[in-house]
């Protein structure tokens, strides 16, 4: 990613993708998008004609990079953020990169999605949630960010609860979460009808004995047994280092 022009007047930054080819507006103070969105966004299958929902869509980066590298595949995916000002944010992203047609913004409580949503009729959820519950971990002062990286205002069975009801049955549902708290997120899937299909572990770098920091998850509504353990993903080359050659594709 390229950081580009900042916008002064509105404390918002225009950063770019793909040698300029999408555009993506930020609040330079509040939350920022990060690696995680980009791992999440190529971590999904999309298949042909489908309807797609993101849960907490923030600025909307993985709306913008589903749309980006699949569009022509998707009849519509629709966003649900709860911040107004990361709303509006969204919204403009889609208009500034020509996705309005396709993909839409709802402004809402992902615990409301009944009322948001028909129930049932999408058949890919997404949600890159807040990691951190609440009181947990390094707060940050900035109201914006601490929304979305805590589980202040929704926890993680809230957001398997909506991701079960909104998606249809056999539907897919993805997920990424901090690897530590894997055992936990399994063992919350069952009361939701969601099973693990597929797992993806996220290491910064090759080390000996070393943790892996983030795990991608696709699970199936009504889904049944068998699970993939897709081989591990290396964000950087080493400590310290550049990319490794996957991550690089990310952004190719």
């Amino acid at each position: 990613m390229n950081n580009g022009q900042f916008i002064a007047d509105e404390g918002i930054s225009r950063d770019s993708l793909f040698d300029g080819d999408l555009q993506c507006l930020q609040t330079t103070a509040g939350y920022r998008f990060s690696v995680d969105a980009v791992l999440l966004a190529h971590f999904v299958r999309v298949r042909e004609r489908e309807r797609i929902l993101e849960m907490g869509a923030g600025c909307g980066i993985i709306i913008l990079l589903l749309l980006y590298r699949w569009g022509p595949l998707i009849e519509e995916i629709v966003g649900i953020e709860l911040q107004k000002s990361l709303v509006s944010l969204a919204r403009k992203n889609l208009e500034i990169n020509g996705f309005t047609s396709t993909g839409r913004i709802v402004e809402g409580d992902i615990k409301d999605i009944l009322r948001l949503l028909h129930n049932k009729t999408f058949d890919t959820i997404i949600c890159n949630p807040p990691f951190f519950p609440h009181g947990s971990g390094r707060q940050s002062s900035n109201p914006e960010a601490c929304l979305a990286r805590h589980q202040i205002l929704a926890s993680l069975d809230d957001f398997l609860l909506a991701a079960s009801q909104a998606v249809r049955n056999k539907g897919s549902v993805y997920f990424i979460y901090p690897a530590t708290q894997t055992g936990t997120f399994v063992a919350s899937l069952e009361k939701f009808q969601l099973t693990v299909k597929r797992l993806q572990f996220i290491y910064s770098y090759p080390q000996k004995d070393g943790n892996a920091r983030l795990v991608l998850i696709e699970c199936t509504k009504n889904g049944g047994d068998g699970a993939k353990i897709c081989p591990p993903f290396y964000i950087y080359q080493k400590k310290d280092g550049d990319y490794s050659p996957e991550m690089q594709k990310l952004y190719k």
